[in-house]
């Protein structure tokens, strides 16, 4: 926009460029003429076109090549090539329209790491749209979680992590996803407790309360998989689910349990070396304090009180 007073600046005259995910490069020029488009629009002509096309190929890793054609280069290359033709105008802001998606997954992860690197040299702010959330979590300094066409959370990607806003950003990050458990909350010897079925575990302090003081009568427990300890059966834990393996997911140095127990489905993440095998009885140990809690009604997060979280962490 102009200043305070003035009429926007319509969308042509911005000083932004996108990378599609299409690429949208013309077949039947060079790699140098298509990088030279946009700074030709600016009237930019002769040597300093020229070198300003070569520097913007050697940021890309692409110097040697400006005389192929758009169908000799991989895919990879091609969004190279797209990206260098942005960047050649020096552009204050770089929209960036899921131009991953049409890469396999090697070549994806390559290419994130390589966005990251040139993002960090030239110095601009690369807006990078993406329904990867393991692609926006490795390559954002700042995360926008979106839904709906409003924003359900922003903040660092470690902040999005722990503690999610909303059971949509429980959802949507991490992979897999956090465990989310539809629990009521019961009276029990004087305290509260959170049951569903024959699954009883404590209500974490932090968030007693916010429970007290609303009126929620059910919540939605969230654990990620990580957080979550499995031990060979023992006696009776108020901190534990029991249940049945049904299925391994060897994943090299740990593996993924789905764990079912009654009708909870868990997701939990085991050390190999332990030899859990489908049919076998568990114990997953949830940990009070990485308990998440989220209002069912509304899906939000339960207010946490970071005094009570503090003594129970100390306790």
């Amino acid at each position: 926009h102009g200043r305070v007073g003035r009429a926007p600046r319509p969308p042509y005259m911005r000083d932004v460029n996108t990378v599609c995910q299409s690429y949208a490069l013309c077949p039947h020029r060079s790699i140098c003429e298509n990088v030279a488009s946009g700074r030709r629009r600016k009237k930019v002509r002769g040597d300093e076109l020229r070198k300003r096309v070569l520097d913007a190929l050697e940021l890309v890793g692409l110097a040697g090549l400006e005389r192929r054609k758009p169908r000799q280069l991989s895919g990879g290359q091609q969004q190279r090539v797209a990206l260098a033709r942005a960047l050649v105008n020096h552009p204050r802001v770089l929209l960036l329209d899921e131009p991953l998606g049409a890469l396999d997954l090697k070549l994806r992860k390559e290419m994130q790491l390589e966005l990251k690197r040139i993002q960090h040299e030239v110095g601009i702010t690369f807006v990078h749209v993406t329904h990867d959330q393991e692609e926006a979590m490795t390559m954002a300094d700042r995360t926008v979680l979106m839904t709906a066409g409003r924003v359900e959370q922003e903040g660092r990607p470690e902040e999005i992590y722990a503690p999610p806003a909303s059971t949509f950003a429980a959802r949507f990050i991490g992979s897999p996803p956090m465990n989310l458990i539809e629990m009521a909350v019961e009276p029990a010897a004087g305290r509260q407790v959170l049951r569903a079925g024959f699954v009883l575990l404590p209500l974490p302090e932090s968030c007693a309360q916010a429970v007290r003081d609303g009126p929620v009568e059910t919540v939605t427990v969230g654990l990620r998989p990580d957080d979550i300890l499995v031990l060979a059966p023992t006696g009776d834990d108020e901190q534990s689910i029991r249940g049945r393996c049904e299925l391994v997911e060897f994943l090299g140095h740990r593996v993924l349990l789905h764990v079912r127990a009654g009708h909870l489905e868990l997701r939990a993440y085991d050390d190999p070396v332990n030899r859990v095998r489908p049919g076998d009885i568990v114990d997953c140990r949830v940990p009070v304090e990485r308990m998440h809690l989220f209002d069912t009604r509304t899906g939000r997060a339960i207010e946490v009180d970071p005094l009570a979280m503090e003594a129970g962490v100390a306790g």
